[in-house]
């Protein structure tokens, strides 16, 4: 196979908060691919960077009275310990607030309007009267439109992917302040995207065979060929002041340009960063023929990346390159629902981390449950460990942990030697070999699912035929010396080829059995699928369980105790000390929203595998209740029933690995220890509203 030259990205997380579980995810699948592109010898050049600007992180800085570049910074010094605590690979790191970014964002700009794709017009925009600034589309909301749906943003409609401009939202009002926004003139400049030049090319470059998903394609091309309303309109890129951005060059008057134009170049800002530090000719680099330049995103962010981002590209000319892939994700749920901390189904990677989880539990589910299509991933609890204890563990650790002991205690470490003559088809480490192909298909592909299944497949193979052999027995009967000595061995060449397999997904694993075990003192490469191992060392542990506890405190966060970090512990005393006095000021309307109401606790019971929680059956005069409250260290079941307490009875219902919890129970705490359950005084009676 020739070798490729390979410069591969993700999408740019924005600089204004940390990592979600969505990034990591999208982190980990492009990762995987890498890796195997590494082990396979090609060239691969993985980099990413913070998308900086915008006014958003403007407007977030302001709030916490710092400058916007301090947020992004302090956003920044975060990342290292994500990516390396999930051992995802890049090359380098970047930001679009840079100066390889402003140089290239405005040459692009520069070079589109050479080629008469820049025009500038006045447009009335909404304007925040209360906030004294033009509002982003972000910053507006409404109704969309097409469908109608509430509370939609002002470029795009996530009921039904609508595009459009702000002002033909429908009983529009800024987010910022809840106004209603004016219409106000400001010249902008605008990337003719309708350009039957662009129209064309965009026409010929979506059409291209392999380049995008089909599903891709066909939304692309709705978006492309849409007429009316619905036509492709040219593309708004500039920004008027206060604005945190890149500079419209050559222009007197203050503007900016839009986040969406420099975000993308962000990929290229960090690659020239990345060549400048390793002595590499960034533009000869991408007029290269034979380089790929190759991107992940996630579904909401297609529109970008198949329009826009090419046509920019091609018109801006030498030295840039069109991408000759995007592949789309879609997105990741948490037992059937869209990740929300306010419900309770967010997966915090930091958490993830800090309570011990080992990384490469994530990156086997996420691989088993990944393929090529635009499909949303759903992490359920319950199979997450399920499947990590049963593959992992139960499968393929179990291999080398039951054969590596007979190997050292009968023979010394040294595996047996096979030959032509005395090889067979039934010996796993062939089987296992002859998966190669395909396995190395599906990593090409995507088909990350399909790997784990396979892999999993040869694990019960080797697994059933040592099984079979019954090294206990054989180890009894000094004539059946060389037959267990080739039992054995067998289970551990098909663990060593397994182990290839599985190490673009289980990078620390991996090199841990290669050197460990081994002795393998480099990186594997997917060729070393083909070679026996002549030794080994002793076995050392691998892999534990998951354990129910451990995943109680990935979604229990109230009421799990977690080693902190100091920086956290500082924050927490922080946190503590705002308790202790009185936090800011609320409206006599704000207190209206909360519906708080006396409820009769006539049943409590135990969890199941929760250490501190109790289920509560709440009567409110007529209506019931559910609500898990983490109150059992405090309360038994039995000093509960009867009781009156107060319920928050219009909070959100919250989906938990228990069952829904429709409500919440006040109680009190403090430093100390201790919880107090807030009750009503005698003669309250079930359902009273408290006021």
């Amino acid at each position: 196979m020739p070798r490729r030259r390979l410069f591969v990205t993700t999408a740019l997380p924005y600089a204004n908060g940390s990592f979600h579980i969505g990034h990591i995810m999208e982190y980990i699948q492009a990762d995987i691919w890498v890796r195997f592109q590494r082990m396979q010898g090609h060239e691969v050049h993985f980099v990413g960077a913070d998308d900086a600007h915008g006014a958003p992180i403007m407007l977030k800085a302001e709030a916490e009275g710092i400058t916007p570049r301090e947020l992004v910074a302090r956003i920044g010094a975060e990342r290292p310990r994500y990516l390396q605590g999930f051992h995802i690979s890049f090359d380098n790191w970047h930001s679009t607030d840079s100066p390889e970014n402003v140089e290239l964002s405005q040459d692009i700009y520069r070079k589109l309007k050479a080629a008469g794709l820049i025009y500038a017009k006045p447009v009335e925009q909404f304007y925040d009267p209360v906030k004294g600034m033009f509002l982003a589309d972000r910053y507006i909301k409404g109704q969309c439109p097409n469908c109608g749906a509430a509370d939609q943003y002002g470029d795009a409609c996530e009921n039904c992917s609508t595009v459009y401009a702000a002002t033909a939202l429908r009983n529009p009002y800024s987010v910022l302040s809840g106004a209603e926004p004016v219409l106000k003139s400001s010249e902008h400049h605008f990337f003719r995207l309708s350009d039957p030049a662009c129209k064309r090319f965009l026409n010929e470059w979506l059409d291209k065979p392999g380049r995008l998903q089909s599903q891709v394609v066909n939304k692309a091309k709705e978006w492309l060929e849409g007429a009316g309303d619905k036509a492709l309109s040219d593309w708004d890129i500039s920004r008027d002041p206060p604005y945190f951005g890149i500079r419209i060059p050559d222009l007197k008057e203050e503007k900016y340009l839009y986040v969406w134009l420099d975000a993308p170049i962000g990929y290229l800002a960090s690659f020239k960063n990345y060549c400048a530090k390793n002595q590499l000719d960034f533009e000869a680099f991408l007029q290269d023929p034979g380089t790929e330049q190759i991107h992940f995103i996630g579904k909401d962010i297609i529109y970008f990346h198949t329009l826009f981002w090419p046509a920019m590209l091609k018109f801006a000319g030498r030295p840039y390159k069109l991408p000759d892939h995007v592949y789309v994700h879609g997105f990741i749920t948490v037992s059937g629902d869209k990740m929300s901390k306010s419900r309770g189904t967010g997966i915090s990677p930091l958490r993830y981390l800090d309570i011990g989880m080992n990384p490469e539990w994530l990156r086997y589910y996420i691989a088993a449950k990944l393929n090529a299509n635009v499909e949303d991933l759903d992490f359920n609890p319950d199979d997450f460990l399920a499947r990590v204890n049963s593959d992992l563990v139960g499968k393929y650790v179990n291999i080398a942990s039951r054969a590596a002991g007979f190997i050292a205690r009968q023979f010394g470490g040294m595996l047996y030697e096979f030959t032509p003559a005395n090889m067979n088809t039934q010996h796993s480490w062939g089987v296992a070999v002859a998966s190669g192909d395909l396995i190395a298909e599906a990593y090409e592909n995507r088909e990350f699912g399909k790997v784990v299944r396979e892999v999993m497949r040869l694990a019960d193979i080797a697994n059933q035929r040592f099984d079979q052999a019954k090294p206990w027995d054989l180890v009894k009967d000094p004539g059946k010396r060389e037959v267990l000595h080739q039992t054995c061995s067998d289970a551990i060449h098909a663990f060593f080829v397994l182990t290839v397999y599985l190490a673009p997904i289980l990078p620390a694993t991996a090199a841990r059995v290669a050197r460990g075990l081994f002795g393998i003192e480099r990186s594997l490469v997917f060729a070393d699928r083909e070679t026996r191992p002549t030794r080994i060392r002793p076995f050392k542990h691998l892999i534990t369980r998951v354990e129910e506890k451990q995943i109680d405190a990935l979604f229990d966060v109230a009421s799990v105790p977690q080693p902190l970090a100091p920086q956290r512990h500082a924050e927490k005393q922080q946190h503590q000390t705002k308790e202790r006095s009185v936090t800011e000021t609320i409206t006599i309307d704000d207190f209206a929203k909360l519906d708080l109401r006396v409820a009769k606790i006539v049943r409590a019971e135990a969890v199941e595998g929760a250490d501190k929680l109790l289920k509560l059956t709440l009567d409110l005069g007529g209506a019931t209740h559910t609500v898990f409250a983490g109150i059992k260290p405090a309360y038994g079941p039995e000093q509960l029933e009867g009781r009156l307490a107060v319920l928050v009875a219009n909070l959100a219902p919250l989906k938990m690995k228990f069952g829904v919890s429709e409500g919440m129970v006040l109680a009190a705490s403090g430093d100390g220890p201790g919880i107090f359950l807030i009750s009503a005084d005698a003669g309250a009676q079930p359902g009273m509203r408290v006021k």
